[in-house]
């Protein structure tokens, strides 16, 4: 098959695993412990949870868009093929 014909390219798939990634790593930073009725816990507004992971899990997720729009540079043999 012609390599036109395909919509990413692996370009576009590592771009995306690594999106991925950092999405699950801001997840992973949300996580800690929780409240109950008994006990408060304050670490559940601790700048970690409520400004970093956040933002990483953003990144990720603009890092996957990236990964969907990145279209690359056509070959110089390929455009002489034209």
């Amino acid at each position: 098959m012609d390599k036109k014909k395909f919509a990413f390219t692996k370009t576009n798939y590592i771009l995306t695993i690594i999106g991925m990634a950092i999405i699950i790593i801001g997840l992973f930073l949300m996580t800690g412990p929780n409240c109950t009725d008994q006990y408060f816990e304050p670490d559940i507004f601790s700048v970690r949870r409520i400004k970093v992971a956040p933002v990483v899990t953003l990144i990720g997720f603009i890092t996957i868009i990236a990964a969907i729009v990145y279209k690359p540079k056509a070959d110089k043999e390929e455009e002489t093929d034209k």
